[in-house]
């Protein structure tokens, strides 16, 4: 990783001025698997704080978050817990595909990120946004920034006085 800032450094005087005078960026890592992208189809286009606070409710109520108890659980039990209509459907539909073997999170340490994209892409309501901040946070892939959230495109316009 410090190849790469050391090179982008190089490169942009403006991250160069951002890296001096706040340092290097803190590297998030989260665990791969369900409960990773169910915390990340939660967040999708609500704050991370509200986000986060219906995933504090989702573990405190299932103590763990797997297909199978997100599979068995009634609309209601994931409602009370915060859970959005729409995103009821999409974290059904995830544990449905991973309970079937169309997704196989544990397999993608050998898998293209090509091919971990078109397993992620076929859970309904997950997008780019979606895929590459799992790609990002829990493979820890090195090339993959999602350009499409609100924050990175607002930074991106100040610091670049873009449109």
């Amino acid at each position: 990783m410090q190849q790469a800032i050391s090179f982008l450094t190089s490169k942009d005087e403006k991250l160069k001025f951002i890296l001096d005078n706040f340092g290097n960026p803190i590297i998030q890592k989260r665990a791969e698997g369900f409960a990773s992208m169910c915390h990340i189809i939660l967040e999708q286009q609500v704050s991370i704080a509200s986000a986060n606070a219906c995933y504090v409710k989702l573990e405190n109520h299932f103590k763990a978050i797997s297909p199978d108890n997100i599979l068995n659980s009634d609309d209601l039990e994931l409602r009370n817990c915060g859970v959005s209509r729409q995103k009821i459907i999409y974290l059904k539909d995830l544990a449905n595909k991973v309970l079937s073997k169309e997704i196989d999170f544990e397999s993608y340490a050998t898998k293209s990120e090509v091919q971990i994209r078109n397993e992620l892409i076929s859970i309904k309501g997950v997008g780019n946004w979606s895929i590459e901040v799992y790609l990002m946070f829990c493979l820890q892939s090195p090339d993959n920034i999602p350009l499409g959230d609100i924050a990175i495109k607002n930074t991106l316009k100040e610091l670049y006085n873009c449109k």
